[in-house]
């Protein structure tokens, strides 16, 4: 009999809509980050830096590139003969067929996953978040405090709290009271979305929860076992944690990485976080180049100028292109004269000759305000921004333009080109 004292599971299935254009055909896990990594690679890092060497990861959403990335799980030290990494996507069974509804739903279809290895414990992670953890600490915390349930949290500032899922917990740790995003919060201590449950306790709350339509861990689950008395603690992490769910947050946490003392640094040689790399030229400045502190790609080529960027690998900037506090990722061309500023740019973009991005007062994005706002431009991958033009804040681009979609060679501040 196979036996494993803990697994992971960790769920990668969202379409991560707040992100825009940026997940029109990924999904949000396999969104760059910092140059060089996935946003995935991070959890997965955690696992193995933990001592988790059987990871289950649930995909949904546009997962051929997550897939892709993940593999065999040779980067993490996950190809193993027993355990290792598994990709668990929704798929057909003789009875009750559907996709993932809620994160629970999601846990309990993949039921004969987890039982094959007889864990005692079952830690559920979520794909989306960048931090260090390690879930070894977690799990001490846990059998210590003799725990069924134990929820990693969080604490944010005041004003932030009602944004999140909290907690209230006695002065031991145990948590008393749940509030769901509540208008006047009793509590900072968010749920971070990180759940260690005693097997026999989770099987349990699935098998009767099945039937729960979108059936949810915050929603369901949770409030579940509290209410029939099980034991569940708060385990505050005191690190770096960073929600990259927004273009807010998701920018703000690149540009953290600048810093000349980084709250979030990847450059620890106790804690690596991995990453598949591909075999690519190293980076290249011309004599004429100007870089101020900036991360840079293998592979990128930089004849211009940037500052305060974050740049992917394989990336063009040429002659007299300025870039400045934006974020760039692999194999997008930045042309001639062009000037980026604050912007978001996906994979295989061209931005044409002097095109300027960034420009203009700042107006609400007519489109999805709550999306694509904080003066930032957006540009999806594979688009194409003709020579010439300007661009405004608060704008999202995805496709292949021309000068015929930018009327007097603008697009306004809150515009939107979506393809």
């Amino acid at each position: 009999m196979i036996k494993k004292e803990m697994i992971a599971m960790l769920l990668a299935g969202g379409q991560g809509s707040r992100l825009g254009v940026l997940t029109s055909k990924l999904a949000k896990p396999a969104v760059a980050f910092g140059g060089k990594y996935k946003i995935i690679d991070f959890p997965l890092s955690n696992c193995i830096n933990s001592g988790i060497d059987t990871v289950g990861v649930l995909t949904q959403y546009q997962p051929l590139r997550l897939n892709q990335h993940i593999g065999i799980g040779i980067p993490w030290d996950l190809d193993r003969n027993i355990g290792g990494v598994s990709i668990l996507p929704p798929y057909e069974k003789s009875q009750n067929t559907d996709w993932y509804t809620g994160t629970a739903n999601a846990i309990y279809q993949n039921m004969e996953f987890m039982e094959y290895y007889h864990p005692d414990y079952v830690i559920i992670l979520g794909g989306d978040h960048i931090y260090k953890m390690d879930y070894e600490l977690m799990l001490e915390f846990h059998k210590k405090n003799n725990a069924q349930i134990t929820l990693a949290t969080y604490e944010v500032p005041w004003e932030d709290a009602s944004r999140f899922g909290l907690v209230i917990t006695d002065e031991n740790n145990q948590i008393l009271e749940f509030e769901e995003k509540p208008a006047n919060p009793r509590s900072n201590k968010a749920s971070m979305g990180i759940y260690i449950f005693n097997w026999e306790v989770l099987k349990e709350a699935l098998e009767t929860l099945s039937e729960q339509p979108g059936c949810d861990f915050g929603m369901h689950v949770i409030p579940y076992c509290h209410q029939r008395g099980d034991k569940i603690m708060a385990y505050n992490y005191q690190g770096y944690w960073k929600d990259v769910g927004t273009l807010s947050a998701y920018w703000e946490a690149n540009m953290e990485l600048i810093d000349i003392i980084p709250e979030f640094n990847l450059y620890e040689e106790f804690w690596r976080i991995y990453t598949k790399t591909d075999v690519i030229p190293p980076q290249y400045f011309s004599a004429d180049s100007k870089v101020n502190a900036c991360i840079v790609g293998d592979g990128t080529e930089v004849y211009g100028e940037i500052s305060n960027s974050v740049i992917g690998a394989g990336v063009v900037i040429e002659e007299g292109a300025v870039v400045t506090n934006s974020i760039i990722m692999n194999n997008t061309v930045i042309k001639k004269g062009a000037k980026i500023e604050k912007s978001i740019i996906a994979e295989s973009v061209e931005v044409g000759e002097n095109a300027e991005l960034g420009v203009f007062e700042e107006a609400e994005n007519k489109y999805k305000p709550k999306v694509y706002s904080g003066g930032l431009v957006t540009i999806g991958e594979g688009s194409v921004i003709p020579a010439n033009v300007k661009i405004g804040k608060n704008v999202a681009i995805v496709g292949k333009t021309t000068a015929e979609d930018y009327p007097d060679g603008i697009l306004a501040s809150g515009e939107s080109i979506i393809r």
